[in-house]
């Protein structure tokens, strides 16, 4: 999943910056998306990412900034399948096969058992 959305960010960022946009803001919201999408790709500060690409996405769904691009890419319906997607990646971590897993280790979370038994 990290994967597709990393890849959908950048192609969505990527196309809006080639078809030049005209606000600032439009220009920010696209180049953050591709960047973001790139880091995301490798695994590179998943959580942070993943959020800057949800905001951004949202924004684009939200039309605050609105993407000039003319493609199926930047649609509002796929801006905001995105964003959920990225949400869902910042909550759920980068994963074994990233670039934070070699950086930072992989975390594992161990519940410990009960030390006694549950009253029915």
């Amino acid at each position: 999943m990290r994967v597709v959305v990393g890849a959908m960010a950048s192609a969505q960022g990527l196309i809006c910056l080639s078809n030049g946009g005209s606000r600032t803001g439009e220009l920010f919201a696209c180049f953050a998306l591709a960047v973001s999408g790139t880091c995301l790709l490798i695994g590179f500060l998943t959580p942070v990412v993943s959020t800057v690409i949800a905001i951004a996405t949202l924004a684009n769904a939200l039309s605050w900034f609105p993407m000039t691009a003319e493609n199926r890419l930047v649609g509002k319906a796929a801006s905001l399948e995105l964003a959920v997607m990225a949400v869902a990646i910042a909550l759920l971590g980068p994963g074994v096969f990233s670039l934070d897993a070699r950086l930072f280790g992989r975390h594992e979370i161990v519940i410990p058992p009960a030390s006694h038994t549950p009253r029915s």
